[in-house]
C-alpha cells in the first residue's frame, strides 16, 4: 500500500529546496512512498510504538522567538551558532562567524563548490537502505547545515546548531539535516541542541546527522535532546571514521511523548576510535529509545560505549547496543555498558546489549544492569537528616554525574549540571552545589 503520510511537508520541501537536491528528493520520495511504518512486529521497533506519527502533519512555520527565552534553554559554548525555528533559519538568533579553517553553509545558500561537496557526501554514511526515517528525511529536505573543517585545522570553539520547535496551532513536521566533513588531521567540536517551548501542538522532528571523518581527524560531538511534552522525535547519528580518526560523542535524552535515536559508527580505517556516552532521563509517561551499533569493518580499531538511564514514574526506556565485528576486523577492542536505575515500581526499561563477532583475535565485553535505589544508601542519608525525596535526588544525580564530568567542554559541563539539578529536583540549588563540589 502506498505511504501517503507527510504529503504536505514533502510538497513544501520540493518547492523550497535548491535545484541540486532534486535528484536526491525524487529517489528518496519513491522509496518512502513504497515503504510502510514499522510496527511492534518489526524487531528493531518491538518496544517502541510509532503510531503517534501516523497522522497528517503540516510544514513547520517560521515564528518570532524571544532571544532571552531561547538563551535560557540552551548552552552558551561560544563560537558560531545557527538557530532554526520550526525548521526555518533565524538569522536574528544566529551568529555564523566561523573560526579560521571552518566553513559553515546552509544547504539553501551553498555555493557551487559547497553544493558539489554536499552532493558527494550527503547520504554516503547513513544510506537510504538502512533506516526508513532517513529516507523520509531526504525526501522532505529543503535546508540543512554543512560544516567543513579544513585539513590540519584546529577549531577550538564549538559550533552550535540549535533546532527549536515552538507554538503552532496544528501538528507540524520538521526535517533536520547536519553534514560534517572533517579533513585530514583536523580537530573540531559540534553541539547539536533540540529544544521545544511548552504549549505547542504536537511536533514531529526527523533529525539526521552525518559525520565524515577523514584520516587522523578528531571530532567532539554533543547531541542534546531537550524537547519535552508532546514533542515527537525520530533521529539518527551516523559517522564514518577513516584511518586513525577519533569520534567522541555524548548524548542526553530528556523524555517526551516519543524519542527514538539510532547511532551507527562505522570504523572504516585502521586505528579509528569511537567513544560514545549517553544519558536518558524519562519521567511521567514519557518514552525514549536508543539503538546503537558499532560497525568494526577493519583491523586494529577501538570503541568504548557507556549509556546510563534514570527512569522515573511510569516512564519507559529502550536501549539496544550492538557491537558488530566483521571477519577482517582482527585486533579489535570494543566495550559496551548499559546501566539503568528505576526510581519507581512502574518504571520500565528494555535493554539488550549484543555482540556479533566474526573474527577470532579480538577483545570485547558488554553488559547491562537494572536496579532500584539502594535502600542502605537511602537509610544512610536519612540518618543524617536528609528526607527520602532528597536522598533519591542525590543518589540519582550521583548515578549519572560520572558521565557528566567526562564531558570535554567546561561550559557544557556547567550547563548539564544545572539542567540535571533542575530535572531531578524542583529546588536544584543544593544539588548543583553538591555537583560543583
Amino acid at each position: 500500500m502506498p505511504n501517503n503520510l507527510m504529503q504536505q511537508p514533502l510538497a513544501a520541501a520540493s518547492a523550497a529546496a535548491p535545484n541540486w537536491l532534486a535528484a536526491a528528493h525524487a529517489e528518496a520520495r519513491e522509496r518512502w512512498q513504497a515503504a510502510s511504518l514499522p510496527t511492534r512486529k518489526t524487531e528493531q521497533w518491538k518496544y517502541t510504538d510509532v503510531s503517534a506519527i501516523d497522522r497528517e502533519f503540516v510544514p513547520g512555520r517560521a515564528v518570532s522567538v524571544d532571544a532571552a527565552a531561547l538563551d535560557a534553554r540552551v548552552p552558551d559554548c561560544g563560537g558560531a551558532r545557527l538557530v532554526f525555528v520550526n525548521g526555518h533559519y533565524d538569522p536574528a538568533l544566529s551568529s555564523s562567524d566561523p573560526a579560521a579553517g571552518l566553513h559553515v553553509a546552509r544547504f539553501a545558500d551553498a555555493d557551487e563548490s559547497q553544493a558539489t561537496l554536499i552532493q558527494a557526501h550527503l547520504g554516503s554514511v547513513v544510506g537510504m537502505d538502512r533506516h526508513l526515517f532517513a529516507t523520509l528525511n531526504s525526501a522532505a529536505l529543503s535546508d540543512g547545515v554543512f560544516l567543513q573543517v579544513d585539513a590540519g585545522a584546529t577549531v577550538h570553539a564549538p559550533v552550535q546548531v540549535i533546532w527549536l520547535t515552538t507554538a503552532q496551532t496544528e501538528a507540524f513536521a520538521v526535517n533536520q539535516r547536519l553534514l560534517v566533513l572533517a579533513g585530514d588531521n583536523s580537530a573540531a567540536s559540534v553541539v547539536e541542541t533540540f529544544v521545544s517551548f511548552e504549549g505547542e501542538a504536537a511536533s514531529f522532528t526527523n533529525g539526521v546527522s552525518e559525520f565524515v571523518l577523514q584520516r587522523g581527524a578528531t571530532l567532539n560531538h554533543y547531541r542534546l535532546q531537550l524537547e519535552t511534552g508532546s514533542a515527537l522525535h525520530i533521529g539518527g547519528v551516523h559517522a564514518h571514521l577513516d584511518r586513525d580518526a577519533t569520534f567522541n560523542s555524548f548524548h542526553l535524552g530528556m523524555g517526551s511523548d516519543l524519542k527514538r535515536i539510532d547511532i551507527v559508527i562505522e570504523h572504516a580505517g585502521e586505528g579509528a576510535h569511537a567513544e560514545v556516552n549517553g544519558l536518558y532521563l524519562p519521567r511521567g509517561r514519557e518514552h525514549i529509545d536508543y539503538h546503537t551499533c558499532m560497525e568494526h569493518a577493519v583491523p586494529r580499531c577501538t570503541s568504548s560505549e557507556t549509556f546510563r538511564g534514570v527512569i522515573a514514574d511510569a516512564a519507559s526506556a529502550v536501549f539496544n547496543g550492538r557491537i558488530h565485528i566483521h571477519p577482517q576486523a582482527q585486533k579489535t577492542s570494543a566495550i559496551l555498558h548499559n546501566r539503568n536505575l528505576l526510581t519507581s515500581a512502574e518504571a520500565q526499561i528494555n535493554t539488550k546489549p549484543e555482540l556479533e563477532i566474526y573474527a577470532d583475535d579480538v577483545q570485547c565485553a558488554h553488559g547491562a544492569t537494572v536496579a532500584q535505589l539502594d535502600e542502605l544508601s537511602v537509610h544512610y542519608l536519612r540518618s543524617r537528616g536528609i528526607s527520602r525525596d532528597e536522598a533519591q535526588v542525590l543518589l540519582s544525580f550521583g548515578f549519572v554525574n560520572e558521565l557528566v564530568n567526562a564531558v570535554r567542554s567546561e561550559a557544557l559541563r556547567e550547563f548539564l549540571r544545572h539542567l540535571l539539578a533542575a530535572r531531578f529536583s524542583r529546588d536544584g540549588a543544593a544539588l548543583t552545589q553538591e555537583a560543583d563540589a
